[in-house]
């Protein structure tokens, strides 16, 4: 299985009542094998563009672990979902993501560092 990053841009008349969509999103991951690892509401915002008629939108974000096979699954039913205005799904490079991981973890014990000498 390999990391994933999906984005979802809900339509604005869900705003009060997302949970429903929400789920059918989850769903359609878990039945084609998925993992969500991590999901984030970013709320209501303007569209650069707009899509369908629709100047905003309600941002998702989802850390997913994937089969190989899943991400064409996803597409096709993403495209067909009434819910979902757009989507972006994108493969997670894992060398970027550790070398991210290391340089935090380095920052993070230079300040600790700093820290205790300037005590």
């Amino acid at each position: 299985m390999k990391d994933y990053e999906l984005s979802v841009l809900f339509h604005p008349d869900l705003e009060m009542n997302l949970d429903p969509a929400l789920d059918k999103v989850k769903k359609i991951i878990e039945q084609n094998g998925g993992k969500i690892d991590k999901e984030e509401n970013e709320g209501k915002k303007r569209l650069a563009y707009s899509i369908n008629g629709q100047d905003f939108a309600i941002y998702y974000y989802f850390n997913l672990a994937l089969p190989a096979d899943a991400p064409a699954k996803l597409s096709s039913v993403f495209n067909i979902t009434d819910e979902v205005l757009r989507y972006l799904l994108v493969r997670v490079d894992e060398r970027k993501a550790k070398l991210e991981a290391r340089r935090k973890e380095a920052k993070k014990s230079n300040e600790e560092d700093t820290e205790e000498k300037g005590e």
